[in-house]
């Protein structure tokens, strides 16, 4: 039986293999459930930094822009509207306002924040699925709700001509990391 996890772990590794780079919080040290589908990537492949969205959405455009294939993570879709200047108005309009000249692809992952075992708050777990694809023109918007779809789609994103976002619902793998051998032990570390 596919497993959200284990699907998005082979997504990862699969974009890995491709040499993506991966950029965001947690990615080099643990913090989010996002972390345990990516810690096996080499690290030389992933960059931390810290909780700046605006700079981050920047950063994995001029990556992009110089011929990277980049996978920008933000743990919630909440924090991703931070980037909304960046995501809008350069990154998803980059192809009009250079004239076809330059046209960079991003793959953004994020995720509607989880809401068991405990509820974050109202600010940690909204769905801004519907608004983003309203406001963008060139930047397709997918929801992972099927863990049978994730590696298809991610390899779909990898293989388009235009930014994604991938959407993802911690809910559907919290209660795998609680029962995984490996998260277990790892939260002892």
């Amino acid at each position: 039986m596919k497993t959200y996890t284990d699907e998005l772990t082979k997504a990862m590794t699969w974009l890995s293999d491709q040499g993506c780079k991966f950029i965001g919080q947690s990615m080099r040290f643990k913090g989010t459930g996002l972390y345990w589908t990516i810690k096996h990537i080499p690290e030389e492949q992933r960059i931390e930094l810290p909780v700046f969205e605006d700079i981050q959405m920047g950063m994995s455009i001029g990556m992009a822009l110089d011929g990277l294939d980049v996978v920008s993570i933000f743990p919630r879709m909440d924090f991703l509207i931070c980037a909304t200047n960046q995501l809008v108005n350069h990154l998803d309009k980059m192809e009009e306002m250079s004239a076809g000249q330059f046209k960079p692809r991003v793959i953004i992952r994020t995720s509607v924040g989880s809401v068991k075992p405990l509820f974050p708050g109202c600010q940690h777990n909204q769905d801004h699925c519907d608004a983003l694809q309203a406001m963008l023109t060139n930047t397709i918007v997918v929801k992972l709700t099927d863990p049978n779809k994730v590696l298809s789609e991610y390899k779909k994103a990898y293989k388009r001509k235009c930014s994604t976002i991938l959407v993802e619902y911690p809910d559907l793998y919290n209660n795998e990391l609680k029962t995984n051998k490996s998260f277990k032990e790892a939260k002892n570390e």
